[in-house]
């Protein structure tokens, strides 16, 4: 359980702008004479599809550590692409950790903490694979960079429940509803972070009825931060990240068309394509496709033909999304988990939707794609931006037509229709929100991404260091 606390600065300069990175503008001593007036913090997400990396910038200015800025850098693929390879693996890290010597000040290198928090996507690989990758990243951190590796665990798989949990103090910090000027009476948001993976649901649930609470289990996250106490749910669901439903959609697709092919044994000619309601209407896709018990991959050509459709869709990813699992510890929102009712509980709360969420739905909805403040929508909007897209290219131009970069979106993933499907029913039937429940979309705020890191980065400041010799 961490216990965590910062300040948000009042005024920063961007990065680029400084002239001497080891100050700030807020002022020019520390706090603690024995602290520096100036800290840097690095964090590595290390996700499914890629690995990004997060260099925060902190002052001393007060008691605790102030958050000024950070310096966002990525790269593909991530560290699951190299199987068997942990090596390359490590290397690939070489290029984030480059952007981090150019941002931190030499003098301040050897006391800037360094952690990489791999998620869900690197513990599909297996155990032993997974643990020769990060085997190999500590070792070069190690061996040759200058910055000291926070604790034991600053390279690991992060647990989806952490994961979450970091995320909600992110966005919560950033959008003033925890930390400095917060008090109890400060309504929170609720965070639902769409990874490739897993998908994560945090929220601070509230009772109405006095004689109930939240029932005890590993979805009951006690959270002490800024000097108050937060009692949330949480849930991360691994097989539910939005690369990992496309997988699952598919493979259902292929194995109810193996089904028809062996009961129609009067066919006089097999067509190698399979028919995928979940493709965009008149789209072609080669898919790879795990086939069998064994599990063999193999290409599989699925196209949207005259099929393609929203209902089509939605009625495959509601048998994904496993609805009427046996559920033991009531009420339970899908695959038989646990979640308290958010009609009872958090029926007027605001809600942010990250990571895949933002990046399907903002393209389809911004008149400035440079924007990156959070928008708002009813989640029916989505139902209704899935139709239109899974209607194929002729519906596209007609609704989209005048949007550049939708267009180019579109074109580009024939599977956009299965995406915003996905979301809508996971939203929809999965967490069970009502169609006009408003939900905001959020990508970065003040400059700041949105996501685990920050929340992570704050507890990494917090924490006792040891500096590098």
């Amino acid at each position: 359980m961490p216990t965590t606390t910062a300040n948000k600065a009042v005024a920063t300069i961007a990065p680029g702008a400084e002239v001497d990175r080891t100050k700030t503008t807020a002022c020019t001593t520390p706090h603690d004479p024995s602290q520096p007036l100036v800290q840097y913090a690095l964090m590595i997400d290390a996700g499914s599809t890629g690995s990004r990396i997060h260099i925060y910038k902190f002052n001393n200015c007060q008691a605790q550590a102030t958050y000024e800025y950070e310096v966002f850098r990525q790269t593909r693929p991530g560290l699951s692409s190299y199987a068997g390879k942990p090596s390359a693996a490590a290397e690939s890290l070489d290029v984030l950790l480059n952007d981090a010597l150019e941002v931190v000040p030499e003098t301040l290198r050897s006391c800037t903490p360094v952690a990489v928090k791999a998620t869900a996507g690197l513990r599909l690989l297996g155990v032993q694979q997974a643990a020769d990758i990060l085997a190999a990243v500590r070792d070069r951190l190690q061996s040759k960079y200058p910055f000291p590796l926070a604790d034991k665990d600053s390279v690991v798989i992060m647990d989806g429940k952490d994961e979450g949990v970091y995320a909600w103090i992110t966005a919560n910090y950033l959008l003033h509803s925890i930390g400095p000027g917060a008090t109890s009476k400060t309504n929170t948001f609720a965070v639902l972070d769409l990874g490739g993976a897993s998908t994560q649901m945090v929220f601070e649930p509230v009772f109405a009825d006095t004689g109930k609470s939240l029932a005890d289990g590993e979805h009951k996250y006690a959270l002490d931060f800024g000097g108050q106490t937060h009692e949330l749910y949480q849930h991360s669901y691994l097989g539910y990240g939005l690369m990992a439903a496309r997988g699952s959609v598919h493979r259902l697709v292929e194995f109810m068309a193996t089904v028809r092919l062996s009961a129609n044994e009067d066919a006089d000619e097999v067509d190698d394509r399979v028919a995928n309601p979940c493709l965009s209407r008149g789209t072609t896709r080669v898919i790879e496709v795990k086939t069998g018990v064994s599990s063999v991959l193999r290409n599989v050509t699925m196209t949207g033909a005259d099929i393609g459709s929203y209902e089509g869709c939605r009625r495959v990813v509601e048998l994904v999304l496993a609805k009427d699992a046996i559920c033991q510890l009531h009420p339970c929102s899908f695959n038989g988990v646990y979640q308290p009712s958010l009609l009872d509980t958090f029926p007027f709360g605001k809600v942010l939707l990250l990571s895949y969420f933002y990046d399907r739905l903002f393209p389809l909805l911004a008149k400035d794609d440079t924007d990156p403040t959070p928008v708002s929508l009813p989640i029916s909007r989505i139902a209704e931006l899935a139709q239109d897209v899974c209607a194929g290219p002729k519906s596209w131009a007609t609704k989209f037509g005048t949007n550049k970069q939708a267009m180019e979106e579109l074109n580009d993933r024939p599977e956009y229709c299965l995406d915003l499907t996905f979301m809508y029913t996971l939203l929809r039937l999965g967490y069970e929100f009502e169609d006009d429940r408003m939900v905001m979309l959020g990508k970065q705020i003040d400059s700041t991404e949105l996501g685990w890191a920050l929340g992570a980065g704050i507890a990494l400041v917090g924490a006792n260091l040891e500096c590098k010799a």
